[in-house]
């Protein structure tokens, strides 16, 4: 479980969304959340799903490595699915005892599903597609006019894209750990849920450990090549709106107007 975090991961490539200006996929990212939000009903769902898996195509990302993000949410999706199915009252389809489960329930545990995959392959989309220091580029220029009120936007632009970036790392440092605490004997797998936690607790001192010492090593790389935050900082490659962000964003318009059009055409009617 600890390999499949797809957050922060990049897969170099010359697709449509890979040559995209960085501010947009950030946007547009925020915006297609919030839909999958806002959808509720299967027409919606179909739609959104639909654009999402042409998205999909579009990135040349394979299907398996964006649904791996998937994976490590599977106990909170299974929980939350359980909640909805048992506790959701609607029209009896089962009943066993006093434990109902109904039609409403089921059907809201589905979307739930259905939900969780799109808002992942969305956010998953964005930093595959993105290298850090596009990253880190796009969101200081979204910040620039905060600097007018003394919010320091490099600053908080290179904490943000350092911690994507080390997200995929951690895990990676996290899995050899227990491989090791493994090899002599710890077991990650077995007892209540009490027990479990506490069979972490010697791979999270290591853990922090490395962490410590990854990021002393950064201040230092830094320090070394003179790194002094934005103040005389120029750029190898500037990044700028094209005629194709232009284009990306008039059918992501088109789209939104659609999906929603749809809904305000049914409630007139």
């Amino acid at each position: 479980m600890i390999g499949n975090i797809t957050l922060g991961q990049y897969i170099p490539g010359e697709s449509v969304l890979h040559r995209l200006d960085p501010r947009s996929k950030i946007i547009w990212t925020a915006l297609l959340m919030v839909a999958v939000f806002i959808i509720n009903t299967w027409q919606e769902y179909v739609m959104m799903g639909a654009f999402v898996a042409i998205l999909l195509v579009i990135s040349g990302i394979p299907i398996k490595q964006s649904l791996k993000g998937i994976k490590p949410l599977m106990l909170i999706l299974a929980i939350t699915a359980i909640l909805n199915i048992f506790f959701v009252q609607g029209t009896p389809l089962v009943k066993i005892g006093p434990v109902v489960i109904s039609y409403e329930g089921l059907l809201s545990a589905i979307m739930l599903f259905f939900r969780l995959v799109m808002l992942v392959i969305v956010a998953s989309l964005m930093t595959l597609t993105t290298t850090p220091m596009a990253m880190t580029d796009g969101i200081e220029r979204m910040m620039k006019p905060l600097e007018r009120v003394g919010v320091p936007a490099h600053e908080i632009a290179m904490m943000m894209s350092i911690a994507l970036r080390f997200i995929p790392t951690l895990m990676e440092e996290t899995g050899r750990i227990m491989k090791a605490q493994a090899s002599r004997g710890a077991d990650f797998d077995t007892g209540n849920i009490l027990k479990r936690i506490k069979s972490f607790i010697p791979v999270l001192v290591p853990l922090f450990v490395s962490a410590f010492k990854r990021a002393d090593e950064l201040a230092e790389a830094m320090e070394a090549r003179c790194y002094c935050g934005s103040k005389g900082r120029t750029r190898l490659k500037q990044i700028r709106f094209t005629r194709l962000d232009l284009v990306a964003s008039l059918a992501g318009i088109l789209f939104l107007l659609i999906l929603f059009g749809t809904r305000f055409l049914m409630i007139s009617h």
